[in-house]
């Protein structure tokens, strides 16, 4: 077992039966409160009841980012009324982004606040989603455009739960990891593009790095008023085209959108940050390669830049971006115009693995 100590609370790594009931034990709850989805319930939530005392009440909901809305929200906060869970309870919310976001959501704002733990079962939870205090909800097709900042009182990461998931879904979690090299490891960016990535299939090798980039970034900014906005490379058009694609017959999951936005977000940053043209075409060849290649319709461009305008990272108007000027460096807050999207746009629609 290891731990990452920020601030306010731990992130635990390590067998949940060993680490759970540790943390349990030193403390007194008046209930516990289990959220997770249909496919947690039935993959992970067996291995998770066996390490928690009674009382336990669960609460299942359906999975999948559409259901990311105020509708589940009402629908655990009344199991929750009717559990009789009282300021004292403590929410443990087991599943991927979608859970750790909106039950720790529900949890922040249900009698004005109770504790909640994350147990992220997803690479990308793990990775990303679990931590640092961003909860919230889609609203009118924009993502997590509801929400608010509220710690847990604990993370723990076990990578056992990964082996429930499909190679889509690691793949999808591994676009978090890119994410974190690109703005902040150039070494570890190194280290993947040299072949160190999914194949060894050695998930806590990568896992624990990328939390602790997380974490020095969300320590000397909570509140995303400047440095956190480093974290949303790749996802200002991602967030956007997975919202474009989540009402159509063929969702994208979400790294497999920022993959595109990380590419689209890429060819800006050569444009408008600096970034060399070779490190941007490694980039573009690397991610087009792991990730295949769908193409934004030009039909859609309008309805993308009207998601952008409501993005939540914008001020005064203008749409902001965090940009890569080098590899292993972000620069946030850069203003981009209408135009240089669209040509991102086209840029990534120009590209296919033969000719890159």
């Amino acid at each position: 077992m290891s731990i990452i100590t920020l601030s306010d609370y731990n992130i635990y790594f390590g067998a949940i039966q060993q680490t759970l009931p540790a943390w349990l034990s030193q403390r007194q709850y008046s209930l516990l409160v289990v959220i997770c989805d249909d496919n947690t319930a039935q993959l992970c939530l067996p291995r998770v009841l066996l390490t928690l005392p009674a009382p336990v009440h669960c609460i299942q909901t359906p999975p999948g980012e559409q259901h990311k809305h105020i509708g589940t929200c009402q629908y655990i906060w009344q199991h929750m009324l009717q559990s009789g869970a009282d300021r004292k309870a403590l929410v443990i919310n087991v599943g991927g982004g979608v859970i750790g976001d909106m039950g720790g959501f529900c949890a922040a704002t249900f009698k004005r606040g109770v504790d909640f733990v994350q147990l992220p079962t997803t690479l990308l939870s793990q990775v990303d989603a679990s931590v640092g205090g961003k909860l919230g909800i889609d609203f009118a097709e924009v993502k997590n455009s509801i929400g608010v900042f509220s710690n847990p009182q604990a993370v723990f990461i076990d990578p056992a739960f990964l082996n429930t998931l499909s190679e889509r879904e690691l793949r999808s979690g591994f676009a978090e990891i890119i994410k974190h090299s690109l703005i902040a490891d150039a070494a570890q960016w190194q280290a993947i593009v040299a072949g160190q990535q999914p194949a060894n299939k050695d998930w806590a090798q990568w896992i624990e790095p990328s939390v602790n980039i997380k974490k020095q970034i969300v320590e000397v900014d909570p509140f995303e008023y400047g440095i956190r906005k480093a974290l949303n490379f790749g996802h200002t058009i991602g967030h956007a085209v997975e919202s474009l694609r989540l009402s159509g017959e063929a969702p994208l999951l979400h790294g497999e959108a920022i993959a595109i936005g990380m590419v689209c977000e890429t060819w800006l940053s050569w444009r408008l940050a600096g970034l060399p043209l070779d490190d941007m075409t490694r980039i573009n060849k690397f991610l087009i390669g792991l990730y295949g290649h769908e193409p934004i319709p030009e039909q859609a461009f309008e309805y993308l830049l009207a998601l952008l305008r409501n993005d939540k990272k914008n001020e005064h108007s203008r749409i902001l971006f965090s940009l890569i000027p080098s590899i292993g460096k972000v620069a946030v807050n850069k203003e981009v115009g209408t135009d240089d999207i669209i040509a991102s746009f086209n840029h990534y629609n120009s590209l296919n693995i033969s000719i890159l």
